[in-house]
């Protein structure tokens, strides 16, 4: 075959016949095609995903490569270039100006490991990309400073605007504020509602967050003051629920994520992740104990209509990890690698599908 002309509405007509997965449209309607260049036999653009940690990045280029073969000629050279803008679930408003979505990680009842989730989501989450962030609102064992090996750091104060800016502590790539930063690590501070809700208001309003993909927000174990406050102080775009497998820690869970879905609050749920699912031994990869019962994670996830986003198992070294003052998926353990890579691609698409399907997010306004 000789040579073949092509233009820019021949390639965006053939891409118009490419639907994203999640999003059920096809990439030109959703605005997702970028900077067409053509040439002889030759075609190259640029294809903008909504998140970095988009699990079906391969499955979408060779979707494009498919139809610019079937629509224009199977002779055409074609280069697809991904890159990623992630969606947002606010309008741009005086508090944290910068942060697109707002991520509230949650659990029933403390000891489930969600500090544990959540440090290594965000990192997952970052090696993907994404420009990541961590607020640490558990009054009750503000755990990030030790899981970071930041426990003797102190924010700094940056005067801007004639205000007083925190800078959150920046560690492996993280921005991060805790609760425990605020408070000297071996003494007990008795933290009443009012004081922690204004803690976690100053976390917002006073810190300087700068442009965020993804923040974070470590909660207390149950419900309580904080959680109001955080929905009444910004938009939040999602939660993430984690629980164990056992019927006790699902019960809890059950309350927790109820309130999330109370008419009033009505934040959307993103998902729930299993901690503890099985217990792999290291020098047994491939074995799996339910020490802790099984399914529970999918038993809420079926009640309350919404995904499982990963299953992470119970290996010595994320508690080893954490303890060391690094989040486990930085030490490379295979299992542990894929267990929370997974979980994260799943929330980061869910957050996706969220803010293409639903209405942008506004900050509660509770009746007292």
């Amino acid at each position: 075959m000789g040579e073949f002309t092509i233009n820019k509405e021949k390639v965006l007509q053939a891409l118009s016949t490419v639907e994203e997965p999640d999003l059920k449209k096809d990439l030109v309607t959703l605005g997702m095609v970028r900077d067409i260049e053509v040439g002889v036999n030759q075609v190259k653009f640029t294809v903008v995903l909504t998140t970095p940690a988009c699990p079906l990045k391969e499955l979408i280029r060779r979707s494009c490569v498919e139809a610019i073969h079937t629509h224009l000629s199977p002779d055409v050279e074609v280069t697809v270039n991904l890159t990623a803008n992630v969606t947002s679930a606010r309008d741009a408003g005086p508090m944290i100006p910068g942060v697109k979505n707002v991520i509230a990680v949650s659990s029933g009842k403390g000891g489930v490991g969600k500090s544990t989730v959540t440090a290594n989501l965000a990192m997952a989450l970052h090696r993907s990309g994404a420009r990541v962030g961590i607020i640490d609102a558990d009054i009750s064992g503000p755990s990030m400073p030790l899981m970071f090996g930041a426990e003797n750091m102190q924010p700094t104060i940056t005067p801007k605007n004639g205000k007083n800016y925190i800078n959150p502590i920046r560690q492996y790539g993280i921005k991060i504020i805790s609760i425990g930063f605020l408070t000297p690590p071996d003494s007990a501070v008795v933290w009443r509602g009012p004081m922690a809700s204004q803690a976690l208001k100053q976390f917002f309003g006073d810190t300087d967050w700068g442009e965020l993909d993804y923040l974070l927000i470590d909660l207390p174990p149950g419900t309580s003051d904080i959680h109001l406050t955080l929905v009444q102080t910004v938009p939040v775009t999602g939660a993430v629920i984690v629980t164990t497998p056992q019927k006790v820690a699902v019960a809890d869970a059950i309350k927790g994520l109820s309130m999330f879905r109370q008419p009033q609050i009505n934040v959307p749920i993103l998902g729930v992740i299993e901690n503890m699912a099985w217990f792999t031994p290291e020098e047994l990869p491939d074995h799996k104990y339910h020490i802790f019962g099984q399914g529970g994670g999918q038993l809420l996830a079926d009640k309350f209509e919404v995904p499982v986003l990963g299953q992470i198992p119970l290996v010595q070294s994320i508690r080893e990890a954490g303890d060391d003052g690094k989040p486990a998926i930085m030490n490379n353990n295979e299992v542990v690698n894929e267990a929370f890579n997974n979980a994260a691609e799943a929330l980061a698409r869910q957050v996706a599908i969220r803010n293409a399907s639903m209405e942008k997010t506004k900050p509660v306004e509770l009746q007292v």
